[in-house]
């Protein structure tokens, strides 16, 4: 199938992008990397009169790296996002989550911050947003607002964004020295949406957890936080995973029967992908160490 017929608008600076968006309202889509608006517009689930494509936008196309953040511009894409060794640097959990992508070539079009925008449950880097403190920056012909990635998703494909905002940039919160990160996901196909994934974040201090922080994909509506330190804190880092590990990511997590797999087999595979992630994180201190 074919998109239905709409408009494309091609701006050239955020001010034109927001007037276009705020002219055509709730007719109105933003279009940056394609990779899941056009299978959309194909199969005429969407059907917007008008697309805004940013594409020619200036100053959307970088990532910046300070001492908390992790800035990502709307038009960065996940392989360049993948390839940036500052960002890498500054949160290793990035590159970590990004690899598992889709395939490179969906990757080398598909943008970061779009993927966030369009909010999929089975998309990995939400959970990366919300496990980072991540803060999304949409501008509108109304001004600037900044919205706590934890507040931004609202369900599958739902978001607390208006219909005329942009989303300028993500940032990624950087973690305290010491935290160790692992990122960890099932599929039955390469490059096919998880049947589950996990993301970890451990603060540990002289082989010590300190700290433990998960947030999942594929097996949530909207991605959250799990905290795990009331069952890891004060544990060895090399020893095993406790059991009550998995009875908590089983409790939190809220998968649904599908044609791929059975709600009770996602909850066992969520639980599973948690502890073996945790034990690989436990044991590398080098390229998951922030």
């Amino acid at each position: 199938m074919k998109p239905g017929p709409f408009v494309h608008h091609a701006p050239r600076s955020v001010e034109e992008a927001v007037a276009v968006l705020a002219q055509v309202g709730h007719d109105g889509k933003v279009l940056a990397g394609g990779q899941s608006l056009i299978p959309v517009l194909n199969m005429r689930l969407a059907g917007p009169g008008h697309l805004v494509d940013v594409n020619l936008v200036a100053g959307l196309g970088e990532v910046t790296v300070d001492d908390a953040w992790v800035r990502v511009g709307a038009l960065v894409r996940h392989a360049g996002l993948e390839r940036h060794e500052g960002a890498f640097a500054a949160n290793p959990l990035l590159r970590q989550a990004l690899r598992n992508v889709a395939h490179p070539a969906i990757r080398n079009r598909g943008t970061t911050v779009g993927s966030i925008a369009h909010a999929d449950p089975a998309g990995e880097m939400p959970s990366v947003a919300v496990l980072t403190g991540g803060v999304i920056e949409a501008v509108s012909a109304r001004g600037r607002r900044e919205i706590a990635a934890a507040d931004f998703f609202e369900g599958p494909l739902e978001t607390t964004l208006e219909h005329d905002e942009l989303v300028e940039a993500v940032r990624f919160g950087r973690f305290a020295p010491g935290t160790r990160t692992g990122f960890v996901e099932s599929a039955r196909r390469h490059g096919d949406y998880a049947l589950a994934g996990v993301a970890v974040a451990l603060e540990v201090e002289g082989g010590t957890i300190r700290s433990a922080r998960a947030a999942f994909v594929s097996v949530t509506p909207v991605p959250t936080v799990l905290d795990l330190s009331p069952v890891l804190a004060g544990r060895d880092a090399a020893a095993p995973v406790p059991d009550e590990v998995a009875e908590l990511v089983r409790a939190h997590v809220q998968p649904e029967d599908d044609i791929h797999a059975s709600a009770d087999y996602r909850r066992m595979l969520a639980a599973e992908l948690t502890r073996r992630v945790l034990v690989t994180t436990a044991h590398d201190d080098e390229e998951g160490a922030a």
